[in-house]
């Protein structure tokens, strides 16, 4: 393998793929939901895409990660950021977004609006 190769290309991408949650696999087996990635004209591999509630816990576990504390410890101005966050990243529009990110803040589904509607000026 190397270092301009596919196999350069596929380790480049793997963080952002990881980081997404998603999975990479050979592009013959890609799926019709599947993105096939194109590097120097052939089809180097395809990316699986989460589902969007995998994707929200996801996004809550490299959230935690990033912390290096789980979210319900964090204080609560954090606690809001972190809910305009991930409100700006469509977390909110997902079936069960509230419910899941209470429970991962510690906080009830009634707090989690309050931060919501508080940024709104509601």
């Amino acid at each position: 393998m190397s270092g301009t190769g596919q196999g350069a290309f596929i380790q480049a991408v793997k963080p952002l793929v990881d980081a997404m949650g998603g999975e990479m696999v050979p592009p013959d087996e890609a799926g019709p939901d599947d993105v096939v990635l194109t590097w120097e004209g052939a089809a180097a591999v395809a990316v699986r895409l989460p589902q969007l509630a995998d994707s929200l816990d996801h996004i809550l576990a490299a959230l935690e990660r990033r912390k290096g504390m789980p979210l319900a410890e964090l204080d609560r101005k954090t606690k809001q950021e972190i809910v305009r966050s991930l409100e700006a990243r469509g977390a909110f529009a997902v079936r069960h977004g509230v419910e899941t990110v209470a429970s991962a803040l510690g906080v009830s589904r009634f707090t989690v609006y309050n931060y919501l509607n508080r940024e709104k000026g509601v």
